[in-house]
């Protein structure tokens, strides 16, 4: 069963998202008398929209020679992108037809009987921006790095401290082994961008 908001905040309160937003966030102060559109995150009817941390973007580059390898993967094939400030905010470019890595600005603690599926915004897919859908199984922990395909012929931003994906929380019978009981290698990231491992 998918949960609702009723139970995303009774959950947050518990320390499931870290920071939480109680209500979907669509515009942000600026000063006393003026406020700016935002790309809406916070809490949803059947979901949670979370923030691109403004810590880290990296982005594939070929490296003539090389062959990306997840079971040896060379952190050379990842460059830094730089975070770039403007009267819209702050932004990481994706180019045109490129692959980034990004990381969520909240922590998450998954509940032993959910598993958290992240899903792309409409508004990032309207300007071509593919988020790919990366699951947090249950009793996983840490900031997830977040994958993004710009499928178009154009760079395209990407705003930090603004939603980015969505999550959607199912719950389901409590499963024999968590996440967190078999150790998985992706317990507890940082936020910052946690490469492929074996």
């Amino acid at each position: 069963m998918i949960k609702n908001d009723i139970w995303i905040k009774e959950m947050a309160q518990q320390g499931m998202i870290s920071p939480f937003e109680p209500s979907l966030i669509r515009k942000v102060k600026q000063d006393e008398t003026t406020s700016k559109g935002v790309i809406s995150y916070g809490l949803s009817s059947y979901g949670y929209d979370i923030r691109l941390s403004p810590k880290e973007f990296r982005i594939f580059r070929h490296i003539p020679g090389t062959v990306i390898d997840p079971k040896n993967f060379n952190p050379q094939n990842l460059e830094f992108s730089q975070l770039h400030h403007g009267e819209n905010g702050d932004y990481f470019i994706l180019p045109a037809h490129s692959y980034g890595l990004g990381v969520a600005l909240e922590r998450l603690s998954v509940p032993e009987n959910i598993t958290v599926i992240c899903i792309g915004k409409s508004t990032y897919a309207r300007c071509g921006i593919i988020a790919n859908l990366t699951p947090a199984e249950a009793a996983w922990r840490g900031h997830l790095t977040l994958e993004f395909s710009n499928s178009s012929s154009a760079d395209c931003r990407i705003y930090a401290s603004e939603g980015v994906v969505q999550l959607l929380f199912l719950e389901g019978e409590p499963c024999a082994i968590s996440y967190d009981t078999r150790q998985g290698k992706y317990q507890d990231q940082a936020e910052m961008v946690t490469l492929a491992k074996v």
